[in-house]
């Protein structure tokens, strides 16, 4: 479970630098990688969180460090 939390973690990262990456090349024109890359971050993020909610109720996550 934590090997797939750091994975979702560095692919929220990695997408969220695609974004910055875009920001700057994209200057002129359209936007729309831009926004991809950050729907992107936003849908993994949402994702960690139902993967981490759903390990706690399940009981592969405990409330102990």
């Amino acid at each position: 479970m934590r090997i797939v939390v750091i994975l979702f973690l560095i692919a929220i990262i990695a997408s969220l630098a695609s974004a910055l990456v875009f920001l700057f090349r994209d200057q002129g024109r359209e936007r729309k990688r831009m926004v991809k890359a950050l729907a992107l971050r936003v849908g993994l993020s949402i994702m960690l969180f139902v993967i981490l909610t759903a390990g706690y109720y399940s009981g592969l996550i405990t409330d102990k460090l």
